[in-house]
């Protein structure tokens, strides 16, 4: 009874959220790309039976943090033309396994250029004789914050050239950034998306690229619509389709995690309730190789 209640809950959150960022990138101004924006589904640590509801409503784009393969063949065996997105900090002794997961479809944290090359080393043995590019987002740390992976905002212009010119089997997608948790909207625009708007104009007028084909990843459960607004091509949305996660206590007894799973600070976070300590918990309940 739960599992058609669980459905029931999170085919209605998809179709909310979808009519939801319709309705956002209808208001933005027309100076912007029209680009439709993108919605990608948080979904990590919960059961895959939440994932294969939302994939039957329609849901494509999956987001998660976590480097893993456990509970994938059950998923894939029901959502054969998923799409994931890695969007939790990649260490790089991580990259061989995370390149490994069938159907990821864009890396949204690559924050150096020792990184990129990594990955586009990588990526290279993985796709053997094929020629398609593996997709990565740039992801910029605009709030400044210590707890925060990502580039120096100054260094996006060049470590963007750096990918585009030194990593053959990459294809630069955007930029991507996460920015302060519970910024109040009355006082003005969101600085971090205003900073990462800034920083995409810069590649834009340094590379010459055309606006349009430089991807925004910037929005979460709290503020994906503001961030539509502004000019996001990209919005990672979890809490309000599947829930609110579940951490370390229960563990032990939840099924399955969805793949691509990490210990690692979330995107998505929506707090800072979780420590240190509880992540170091979590480290030694879950399959991971950080």
């Amino acid at each position: 009874m739960w599992r058609v209640a669980m459905s029931e809950e999170v085919g209605k959150a998809v179709q909310s959220v979808l009519e939801r960022v319709k309705q956002a990138a209808a208001r933005r101004p027309k100076t912007l790309p029209a680009v439709p924006p993108r919605l990608v589904a948080v979904s990590k640590t919960k059961p895959p039976e939440m994932i294969v509801e939302a994939y039957r409503q329609g849901q494509r784009n999956f987001g998660e943090n976590y480097v893993s393969t456990e509970g994938l063949t059950s998923i894939l065996e029901s959502c054969p033309e998923i799409k994931w997105h890695f969007i939790g900090h990649l260490q790089k002794n991580n990259v061989n396994k995370l390149l490994g997961v069938p159907n990821l479809f864009l890396v949204e944290t690559i924050d150096s250029a020792k990184l990129a090359d990594r990955v586009n080393s990588s990526w290279q043995r993985v796709r053997g004789a094929s020629s398609q590019r593996l997709k990565v987002m740039v992801q910029i740390n605009t709030s400044g914050e210590q707890n925060k992976h990502g580039l120096p905002p100054e260094d996006t212009v060049s470590t963007v050239k750096h990918i585009v010119s030194q990593c053959s089997a990459l294809h630069f997608s955007g930029l991507m950034t996460i920015g302060r948790y519970g910024y109040d909207l009355t006082l003005g625009p969101n600085p971090d998306f205003q900073m990462l708007l800034s920083r995409r104009q810069e590649v834009c007028d340094s590379l010459k690229f055309p606006m349009e084909e430089v991807e925004l990843s910037m929005g979460m459960s709290t503020d994906f619509e503001h961030a539509i607004e502004v000019g996001a091509t990209n919005v990672r949305v979890g809490s309000i389709i599947f829930g609110n996660r579940e951490y370390p206590n229960s563990a032990l007894n939840t099924p399955n995690p969805s793949p691509l799973p990490s210990p690692a600070p979330s995107p998505e976070k929506t707090s800072k309730t979780v420590s240190e300590e509880a992540a170091k918990k979590m480290h030694h309940l879950t399959v991971s190789e950080h």
